[in-house]
């Protein structure tokens, strides 16, 4: 098995613009088919024979990212008909973020993507952390979210909210920024019907007692691993997403495994959480943890 790289925030740099609207080919709709299909052990998540699969997450979506990285990008994902996870900022005041000028036809793309089929997710409000909190997940000790009472969440979320319906945009999933945020967050997403979670270092996706469903996230960079359901999140101006055609090489590598996430959510939407999902989330926390360490003493 190759050596996991774990999932973690960003170091950022490097600036660009414009906006490509993809090639007028491309397919509008999702084609998960809905059907439950059969074999599947919803204790593990494993079905007869089954190997691993992969989502593809791409985080830090606002106007001013690294347009000219998102191009070939979009037309890789078009061009294999891979439909990815775009965590999208509803107001971006991370100036760590600026890349170069704002876009002003940002909208406008993000509401090309969801007809696409692709899926938009709630990356925060403002991608500001103000706390030192690490929250459920644990894996940062910084958030927007995490600490705070649940009258400044909701009033933060309500907010984020607010900007993707003026938008024309639905929010697909919960994105946190720094995988950070809390019970308190969850129970707000809920209040506002966002019922679906992109975290955590499970193995497979499951339904948790308040009707959350939890698709994990585990993954930097692709890697061939023997099963499970692998979220690989790509900041686009890290290595080594930054150098040319390195994604579009990963990409048709593993297109044949790689999933949509409407794909996932219908098979694994009655799948209650196991004690083998807890062990294998706190086992690769664990290392991530002890990586981190290792990494500054060397």
């Amino acid at each position: 098995m190759e050596k996991l790289r774990l999932a973690e925030e960003p170091r950022v740099n490097r600036a660009g613009a414009g906006c490509d609207d993809g090639p007028a080919t491309a397919e509008a709709g999702d084609h998960a088919t809905g059907v439950h299909l059969p074999g599947l052990d919803h204790s593990t998540g494993l079905r007869s024979g089954q190997k691993s699969r992969y989502l593809l997450r791409f985080d830090d979506i606002c106007p001013t990212m690294n347009w000219a990285l998102w191009r070939p990008v979009e037309t890789v994902l078009l061009d294999l008909n891979i439909k990815p996870i775009l965590a999208v900022i509803p107001d971006n005041q991370d100036c760590t973020l600026h890349k170069g000028e704002g876009n002003d036809r940002f909208w406008d793309c993000v509401r090309k993507w969801q007809y696409l089929g692709w899926t938009i997710g709630l990356h925060g409000y403002q991608h500001r952390y103000i706390t030192r909190q690490g929250g459920i997940v644990g894996i940062n000790r910084y958030s927007e979210f995490a600490g705070l009472c649940r009258a400044r969440q909701d009033a933060s979320l309500r907010r984020a909210v607010g900007i993707f319906q003026r938008e024309g945009v639905i929010p697909d999933v919960w994105v946190a920024p720094a995988h950070s945020f809390d019970e308190e967050t969850v129970g707000v997403l809920h209040s506002l019907g966002i019922t679906k979670i992109s975290d955590g270092y499970h193995l497979y996706p499951y339904r948790d007692r308040q009707g959350m469903m939890w698709v994990p996230q585990q993954l930097a960079v692709f890697r061939r691993i023997p099963f499970g359901l692998w979220t690989v999140c790509v900041h686009l101006d890290d290595s080594p997403y930054c150098h040319p055609g390195y994604f579009a090489h990963e990409a048709a590598r593993f297109r044949s495994s790689i999933v949509s996430f409407n794909e996932v959510i219908s098979e694994y939407s009655c799948r209650e959480k196991s004690l083998p999902d807890s062990m294998f989330a706190s086992c690769l926390l664990r290392l991530k943890r002890t990586k981190a360490k290792l990494s500054r003493i060397i």
